[in-house]
């Protein structure tokens, strides 16, 4: 191991100086204190050094004189009986809270479950009514539905009954046309038939002269 350069006392000395100074003891400060060395081992003799001061005497402790003894053990006892007590009533308040707040809680909850119930009621009675008005509903649009399958079915048969009594008609005029055509020529037959007979008997009063004259 490589000898020390700078005795204890040197090193001690160098760091008094520093704090006498107001300044931080460091390695590197006690290094240029000393005029040199291993600023790590200069620090660690200082802190060694640091440490051996700060011996803490331990003086021995009197024992206390019996009335004070008795005395405290009276006090710790009815504190201790006090602080018992109360941790009781603390309880005691703890868990009556407690039992006031689970009955506040079931009945809140009974409520909140009795209200749930009849809004169940009341919505299965619509749904019940919303059903009945359904089949309702569905019972009207099904006759609805027959009754006009049935005035359709009624008017196609009126529809062919006026398609049928439309021919007719055609027929009906058509044979009319043809009727008063027809009647049209008798009319003008007779009435030549008629000049006709009237030359005829024109000419037979004629004759009937002649025949007088004769």
């Amino acid at each position: 191991m490589r000898p020390a350069e700078f005795k204890t006392e040197d090193i001690i000395k160098g760091g008094q100086q520093l704090q006498a100074e107001g300044r931080n003891v460091t390695g590197f400060a006690l290094r240029q204190k000393v005029g040199g060395g291993s600023a790590p081992r200069l620090k660690q003799v200082w802190d060694e050094y640091v440490s051996g001061q700060k011996v803490v005497s331990v003086e021995p402790i009197a024992d206390l004189p019996v009335e004070v003894t008795g005395q405290f053990e009276a006090m710790s006892k009815a504190l201790l009986e006090k602080l018992q007590s109360l941790v009781v009533d603390l309880n005691d308040r703890a868990v009556k809270a407690a039992e006031r707040r689970v009955t506040e809680i079931v009945k809140t909850a009974d409520e909140q479950r009795a209200a749930a119930e009849r809004e169940l009621m009341d919505a299965s009675a619509t749904v019940d009514d919303l059903e009945s008005k359904l089949d309702e509903l569905k019972a009207e649009n099904e006759s609805l539905s027959n009754k006009l399958n049935e005035a359709t079915a009624t008017l196609q048969g009126k529809a062919i009954e006026l398609a049928q009594i439309q021919e007719r008609l055609k027929a009906s005029e058509a044979a009319l046309i043809e009727a008063r055509t027809q009647a049209s020529k008798w009319a003008e037959a007779r009435e030549e038939a008629a000049r006709h007979a009237g030359q005829v008997e024109a000419l037979e009063r004629q004759l009937s002269a002649l025949r007088g004259q004769a």
